[in-house]
């Protein structure tokens, strides 16, 4: 230990120690300074600083610097310098070098009011990003001075008060206590001296340079072009320190365009509002703008928020960045000196007395406290609350609106049933790691069926959780996850979740009539484009796509293409999995190369495997009867562990778990089954014969439902009778005493999944019945099964039967109880009442007890086919009061909608009225045609129906059957006399319909039939208008090829450009004006496309 005396003052503080040459000169500057000056009790005002670059300029900007002070409390850390700025006292404070934010602040304040005791107005000056808009031009070097807005909210606002949100997103959660009334009143005078003879800052900054010599290549103003404000998609990775200019460019196509400013203007320029501060640096442009835009922020920093309720000041700032991830510290000294330069001439218009008779700090800190927190709890709680309470309602409101199939239910699933470490050969590899980081990157992972893609995919999905990747799984089991559309809406509700960024979305939302209307697929893809090209990297990852419809599949890979060749800045990164299906392969050959498409091989997943197989034999309760038997297991896992796939050999431990000796084990390994077709064929064949009849009808319903069924419902599904005579088909009482149980009818083909309910309630969950596997269906609808399980699940057969038993249980119904405890009291009934009909339109015909059943049900005795219609009305929903269902809905309207082309010949026969006004579509002729049932039409066509009857949603049957562009129905209609410009329903004529559904060969069917291409009418006023608000765009060239007028004026937008303006379709926007789309012409909507 040093031997060295320390100084220590007489009440034990340290006293500073410096060295000789520096003390020799301090000493001959305090010759000039009076004993006054050096005393802590005369200083009143306080300037903090927050690093060394800030304190560097808050010296350079002193008109007389005191040196430091002689004494400092031992429990005081600051570092501080004493001067005069005009007639006042001025004491400079600097944060612990590497130390920032509100906490270090807070304690630098603390410190200096105890040993300054006397500090009555306080300044906080040094650097900060700036937030850059429309409405607020900012700079680097620009000044930015904390004053609270009109609106009355406080001059700092503090965002990381609360909790984090996803994706680091900081909520805005109070606004802190405004700077004193003096500083306040100083800053309207300095304004209005600089309004009148501008200010002299640049001026100023020169001087203290000049003065200075060795700060100038640090503190100078740098050469304005490297002033470059980047759009907000265009990052800089964190790790890279290389130049700007070089790593992200200059071309103006990065750039946010902004004018050269005008001679006349100040530079810098200084700017009045609201600063935001919190904990964290703010790197995240998207961030700054979003945050920048609800709260008016013009700058962002670290420190105000720890000063504001406990060293009351004013925060001024110079602009160094922009709060992006290209930091600039080229700007830090200017900005810094530009603050200083600003905070000295603040000071200059401030009389002492003024400060003099100002409280002390320290006086009115509990005051300030308890003001702060009382205007927070009563005031900006409620205003806080009030807008998250409608910020979360309009978010449920365009959920709901959006309907997006939730996949995390099949993440969740593959997860649980993946074992630990699977995928590591993948994940691990070379090609992977290039996958995550090359630009416009893209990988096909293709394999036989049950090799484990899904699991595969919910690993990859796993580790790249850091990146909170976008995801999809194509389900066969549900009808809501096969289409490209469905995918899109989720894609689209995962982006805004992941950014807290709903705008887009809303915009959209709004286009469509504010939710009245749904989206074209091509305005979701739209919109979802502009989302990406607005957000830093995505990862996007999609299971399954052989899965999908070839139709579906057609649409998706084209997407993918273009997704990836047009990402302009090579932002998205996707993987996709499926069979090695040859419309997939041909279509993924079209955009990417080999080296691109991974085969998942046996060899690669054998090891996977076998720790799957060594799981479920040493862990798993179904074999945990050999764990005192090594050998035994060995034996097992040597004899599986040599399959590469996941499906058969997690049947083959189904078998196994059932051995109950050793020589029942032996057996069953030594007569394993050799293909998976095989695997099933045993298993359906061991299925005891009291068990085969549920067996076959829930394999029936899950193999050709359009949804999984929750258990509740496949349970009273079994327990349904249709043999019996009479109308007893369905009692309670037969009802499975233990739901689970329901698996062991066809065990290894069926899996139960327990998932999320809609509920808010975390408790809430239900259990789906699945087929255990895609293979599974494929296995029972193929020639390959086994004759007497063929026969069962032939389409005609299989829907027979599941609408038999629908209808044998809405034969049960009790219609004396309300909706709710209905559906409680019996759980099927809500999807008996949508399902049935679909179910019997395919086989009606072959089937006479089913047409049993439907007589039964349309039984007019009875009304159940009413009270079915109240549960599901399959014509869509009404508004409140337009209608009463059960007054004005037939029997004949319902089959005809359905399509029961034999139950309408026979309602008919027993005198139903064929031209009876009905339902929402007006008639049985308009319900038909909607959704385009040929025979349907046909047979009440030949029963006298009027082809031209008017009223309903489409105002006519031929308009119905254009709007949802079934060509063969108009064709149909046409030939039998509908007039193709008859007027009425929503969209005035035909043509009109078809054209705002985009259904192009039905549009030019009805031009070919004499339909007038300008007819007015409608909610559109015409075709043109119709098509363009929904940016259809191959219709809207149709159209105008036609001879439509591209100027027609009418309608609800007024004209062709207004509509799709306004719905922010921007190539058709670019197609009319390019045909002479006059822009000036005057409508109802103003063109946001033009403004934009």
């Amino acid at each position: 230990m040093s031997n060295r005396k320390r100084n220590i003052g007489s009440d034990g503080g340290v006293m500073a120690r410096e060295p000789k040459r520096a003390k020799a000169d301090r000493h001959r500057s305090e010759e000039l300074v009076p004993a006054s000056a050096r005393n802590p009790t005369e200083y009143t005002v306080g300037w903090i600083c927050a690093i060394l670059t800030e304190y560097v300029a808050a010296k350079a900007f002193l008109d007389e610097n005191r040196g430091e002070p002689d004494y400092v409390p031992p429990n005081d850390n600051n570092h501080y310098t004493l001067g005069r700025v005009g007639k006042h006292n001025v004491v400079v404070a600097v944060l612990p070098d590497g130390e920032y934010g509100t906490s270090s602040a807070a304690s630098v304040a603390t410190d200096m009011l105890r040993s300054f005791p006397n500090i009555r107005i306080g300044l906080m000056v040094g650097v900060g990003g700036g937030a850059p808009s429309l409405k607020h031009d900012i700079r680097l070097g620009d000044i930015v001075v904390s004053v609270a807005s009109g609106d009355g909210k406080a001059a700092v606002l503090q965002y990381d008060f609360g909790k984090k949100l996803q994706d680091q997103e900081l909520q805005p959660t109070r606004h802190l206590d405004n700077p004193p009334t003096l500083l306040r009143t100083a800053i309207t005078g300095l304004k209005a001296q600089y309004e009148m003879e501008g200010h002299q800052i640049e001026q100023a900054i020169q001087d203290v340079l000049e003065k200075n010599t060795k700060l100038q290549r640090k503190y100078k103003r740098p050469d304005q072009s490297s002033d470059r404000l980047y759009l907000p998609k265009i990052t800089h990775h964190p790790e890279d320190e290389s130049d700007c200019a070089t790593v992200c460019g200059d071309n103006p196509s990065v750039l946010v365009p902004r004018d050269k400013r005008a001679d006349h203007e100040e530079n810098p320029a200084i700017h009045y509002g609201r600063i935001a501060s919190a904990n964290q640096l703010v790197k995240d442009a998207t961030f700054r703008d979003r945050l920048a835009a609800k709260e008016d922020i013009l700058c962002f920093e670290m420190e105000a928020a720890g000063l504001m309720n406990h060293f009351p000041c004013l925060i001024i700032r110079g602009v160094c960045d922009y709060s992006d991830s290209h930091k600039n510290k080229e700007w830090q000294g200017y900005a810094a000196m530009a603050a200083a330069a600003y905070a000295r001439d603040l000071l200059y218009k401030i009389a002492p007395n003024k400060v003099e008779v100002e409280k002390k700090i320290l006086d009115i800190l509990p005051a300030v406290e308890g003001r702060v927190n009382e205007i927070y709890t009563n005031v900006q709680g409620v205003g806080d609350n009030v807008k998250h309470l409608r910020s979360q309602q309009r978010q449920i409101e365009l959920y709901r609106w959006l309907s997006p199939p939730d996949p995390s239910v099949n993440y969740d699933k593959a997860l649980q049933q993946r074992h630990k470490a699977t995928g590591g050969w993948f994940l691990g590899g070379d090609t992977f790691k290039e996958w995550k980081t090359r630009q416009s990157s893209f990988l096909w992972l293709y394999g036989i069926a049950g090799c484990g893609k899904t699991i595969l995919s919910s690993a990859i999905i796993e580790d790249l959780s850091p990146y909170r990747p976008l995801y999809f799984f194509f389900d066969f089991i549900d009808g809501d996850k096969q289409t490209f559309e469905k995918m899109i809406r989720t894609l689209i509700d995962q982006l805004c979740n992941r950014q807290g960024d709903f705008s887009q979305l809303d915009r959209l939302y709004s286009s469509c009539n504010d939710g009245r209307q749904q989206p074209t697929c091509q305005s979701l893809c739209e919109t979802f484009v502009r989302m990406v090209g607005s957000v830093g990297e995505i990862w996007l990852v999609l299971d399954a796509l052989d899965e999908c419809s070839k139709e579906e599949r057609k649409k998706l890979l084209s997407w993918i293409e273009g997704l990836l060749m047009n990402s302009e800045h090579g932002n998205v990164h996707l993987l996709a999995t499926s069979r090695q299906e040859r419309d997939i392969e041909s279509e993924v050959l079209k955009f990417t190369h080999t080296d691109y498409m991974v085969p998942i091989q046996s060899g690669l997943v054998t090891d996977d495997l076998r720790a799957y197989v060594h799981s479920r034999v040493r862990e798993g309760d179904g074999l945990k009867r050999w764990r005192s038997r090594p050998e035994i297991q060995n034996e097992i896992e040597t004899v599986l562990g040599g399959n590469a796939n996941g499906i058969w050999a997690a049947c083959q431990l189904d078998v196994l778990e059932n051995c109950l000796d050793y020589f029942q084990v032996c057996k069953a390994l030594n007569s394993l089954p050799k293909t998976l077709d095989e695997t099933y064929e045993r298993i359906l064949r061991k299925i005891p014969e009291e068990h085969e009849q549920p067996a076959i009808r829930i394999l029936q319903f899950l193999t050709y439902s359009e949804r999984p069924l929750r258990i509740e419902e496949a349970v009273d599904m079994i327990a349904v009778d249709i043999d019996t005579e009479g109308d007893s088909y369905f009692d309670p009482k037969y009802r499975m005493p233990d739901h689970s149980e329901i698996l062991c009818y066809c065990s290894s083909l069926v899996v139960a999944v327990t998932k999320k309910g809609n509920s808010n309630d975390t408790n809430n969950k239900t259990t789906d019945l699945q087929l255990a596997h895609f293979s599974v269906k494929e296995y029972l609808t193929s020639d390959r099964a086994i004759d007497y399980i063929a026969q069962h699940f032939r389409e005609v057969q299989a829907k027979a039967s599941m609408a038999k038993v629908c209808l044998a249980y809405l034969l049960h119904l009790d219609v004396d109880l309300p909706t709710k405890p209905l559906t409680e009291t019996f759980p099927f009934v809500l999807y008996c009442a949508r399902y049935w009909i679909r179910f019997a339109a395919v086989a009606e015909n072959e089937n006479q007890t089913l047409r049993d059943f439907i007589k039964r049900f349309f039984d007019t005795k009875r009304c159940l086919y009413r009270n079915c219609y109240n549960l599901y009305s399959p014509d869509g929903h009404w508004k409140s009061g337009e209608w009463t269902r059960e007054k004005r809905v037939s029997a004949l309207y319902y089959a005809s909608f359905g399509g029961l082309t034999n139950t309408v010949n026979y309602l008919l026969s027993q005198g139903a009225d064929v031209n009876a006004r009905d339902g929402k579509y007006g008639n049985a002729l308009q319900g038909a045609s909607s959704e385009g049932h040929e025979k349907t039409v046909e047979l009440l066509l030949g029963e006298g129906a009027d082809v031209n009857a008017q009223g309903g949603e489409y105002g006519n049957a031929l308009q119905a059957a254009s709007s949802r562009g079934h060509e063969k129905t108009v064709e149909l209609l046409l030939g039998k006399g509908a007039e193709v410009n008859a007027q009425g329903g929503s969209y005035g004529n035909a043509l009109q319909a078809a054209s705002f559904g985009g259904h192009e060969k039905t549009v030019k069917l009805l031009l070919g039939k004499g339909a007038e291409v300008n007819a007015q009418g409608g909610f559109y006023g015409n075709a043109l208008q119709a098509a363009s608000s929904r940016g259809h765009d191959k219709t809207v060239e149709l159209l105008l090829r036609e001879g439509a007028d591209v100027n027609a004026q009418g309608g609800e937008y007024g004209n062709a450009l207004q509509a799709a303006s306004s719905r922010g379709h921007d190539k058709t926007v670019e197609l009319l004006l390019r045909e002479g789309a006059d822009v000036n012409a005057q409508g109802r909507i103003s063109l946001n496309w033009i403004d934009k």
